[in-house]
């Protein structure tokens, strides 16, 4: 049986559909059009736990309990410097 090349289409798909799937499993989607935000766009958090997008928000007549900014999946993966004590 010939073993799987870095060059074989199949592959390549199934590992980019799982990269996408990864990406996406953290981020919230917007319950009216099931849109996921970009990062940086805001989204409005309702009573009920129904989150909201930017340009749905419009639509709704009630209050949102708090707006979130969507942060990218890098967020908390960064470096930070090391605080020196004297």
């Amino acid at each position: 049986m010939p073993s799987p090349s870095a060059h074989d289409p199949s592959l390549e798909h199934e590992l980019m559909r799982k990269a996408i799937f990864a990406l996406d499993a953290g981020q919230p989607r917007c319950t009216d059009c099931r849109r996921t935000p970009l990062a940086g766009e805001r989204v409005h958090v309702y009573d009920d736990g129904r989150v909201v997008c930017e340009l749905c928000r419009p639509r709704r007549s009630e209050e949102p309990i708090r707006c979130e900014r969507v942060h990218g999946p890098e967020r908390g993966q960064t470096v930070r410097p090391a605080v020196r004590v004297a």
